[in-house]
């Protein structure tokens, strides 16, 4: 049986900022980044790996705090952990001195998290199975098991839960074969860079539809006359029936945000992402009222199950937009997942960031096979950045995320990549 003996955490960076890959309102200049953690086992063949992602300065501190939370799993047995992951997330958001640098919110609940993926990293490369396939041969009750109900329970109980679990078992297997042929309608960012020309959009814009995908995304707010530019040449440049988005990456006031949405105009917006301050949940509800029948949709800063719960509540949008590495990993957005179930509210994952793509489609596709099943609403963001440096990278096949099929839990870099881009003493930062 493999124990855990020990971890490293290492700081790694890429120089996206060069060709402002990225780059967005508020975002101008960034380096995608990960504060990489690695549990090492006495078996040399495996590891487990999990990680935050970051625009660049502030790493540093991810993986400080990744060292104060990953003690918690030397030791352990891993098959002991396959059956109490859900008292082992618990463990790493409950310690009384370092809670109170939060609670359950900021820099510690992101490294939370990184520990967790690196932990499923392990229990699920143990079992021979890809996280999305472990979660969803697990049993309802053993879902709701992994799941913290502490302060969510006025939204979803484990009852209501385990209810909406059972309804979905007997498809189970249809949801899968499906997900096995067909993949995940995936969507693209790639064209929409803020600090992309016009030119470079306009091209990139054409290429995502001739590659199959029917929504695209722009990153907007710097200049109410730019985004009206852009996004009439977006319009022109993929045709009526392409739907497209944009997102504020939280620029705005609220009043603002309401009013420059209007000024844009009619262009058949799909959604607007993010359009003011993550945690303000009314701010979102009165965004939401004001420019309807424009959806709004967000989450991707949102810190944890407790903001998702009154984002719900307040119908603050109609896009729950999960990601990977801001809440404390994958038990906290199983109950996100389900809480978004019982409100019928579709949820679309972020993945705009270094390996993004990699770990949180296994969210997506737990969720179509063991929660929602398949529906027309759920679309994964895709952006074809970085791919090339993880050992099990994101395939896109006629826009749709295939399921992959190797072990783990999708967040392992290639050795190489890591001594590379190790900031800053890897050879990319030596030579830049």
């Amino acid at each position: 049986m493999p124990k855990i003996t020990g971890f490293k955490t290492v700081d790694v960076r890429f120089p996206t900022s060069r060709g402002l890959d990225g780059s967005d309102a508020m975002n101008k200049e960034p380096d995608y980044s990960a504060a990489l953690v690695i549990l090492e086992t006495d078996d040399p063949k495996l590891q487990g790996h999990g990680f935050v992602f970051t625009c660049g300065r502030g790493n540093d501190l991810q993986c400080a705090a990744i060292e104060l939370l990953a003690p918690y799993a030397v030791g352990r047995d891993i098959d002991d952990l396959a059956k109490s992951m859900g008292e082992f997330a618990k463990s790493l958001v409950r310690d009384s001195q370092i809670r109170w640098l939060g609670p359950e919110k900021g820099v510690t609940q992101m490294a939370a998290g990184a520990v967790v993926t690196a932990v499923w990293d392990l229990v699920t490369k143990n079992a021979k199975k890809p996280l999305w396939k472990f979660l969803s041969d697990m049993s309802p009750e053993e879902i709701v098991e992994l799941i913290d109900f502490r302060y969510i329970t006025d939204a979803l109980t484990p009852d209501e839960a385990l209810e909406i679990l059972r309804k979905a078992e007997p498809n189970r297997a249809a949801n899968e074969a499906k997900l096995l042929e067909v993949g995940l309608p995936a969507y693209t960012t790639t064209p929409g860079w803020l600090g992309y020309t016009d030119e470079k959009m306009v091209r990139l814009a054409k290429e995502a539809v001739a590659s199959g995908y029917k929504l695209i995304k722009l990153k907007c707010g710097g200049s109410l006359e730019d985004d009206k530019r852009r996004l009439r040449l977006a319009r022109e440049a993929v045709g009526p029936d392409i739907k497209i988005a944009i997102d504020a990456n939280q620029v705005w006031d609220v009043n603002q945000a309401i009013e420059w949405i209007k000024g844009i105009g009619d262009v058949n917006l799909h959604w607007v992402e993010e359009p003011t301050n993550p945690d303000d949940v009314l701010g979102h509800a009165a965004i939401a009222k004001a420019i309807a029948p424009v959806r709004v949709a967000t989450g991707e800063h949102g810190m944890n199950r407790i903001i998702f719960k009154q984002m719900l509540q307040a119908k603050s949008f109609s896009f729950m937009q999960i990601d990977a590495t801001r809440v404390a990993g994958i038990n906290e957005n199983l109950a996100n997942i389900l809480m978004a179930a019982k409100f019928g509210v579709p949820v679309c994952p972020h993945a705009g960031g270094v390996g993004l793509c990699e770990l949180v489609q296994h969210l997506a596709m737990f969720d179509a096979v063991a929660v929602t099943g398949h529906h027309p609403d759920r679309v994964v963001e895709f952006v074809d950045h970085l791919h090339e440096h993880f050992v099990v990278p994101t395939i896109i096949k006629n826009a749709h995320y295939m399921p992959p099929l190797k072990p783990g839990a999708g967040g392992e870099m290639f050795a190489q990549t890591i001594s590379d881009f190790t900031f800053p003493t890897g050879k990319e930062w030596i030579t830049a």
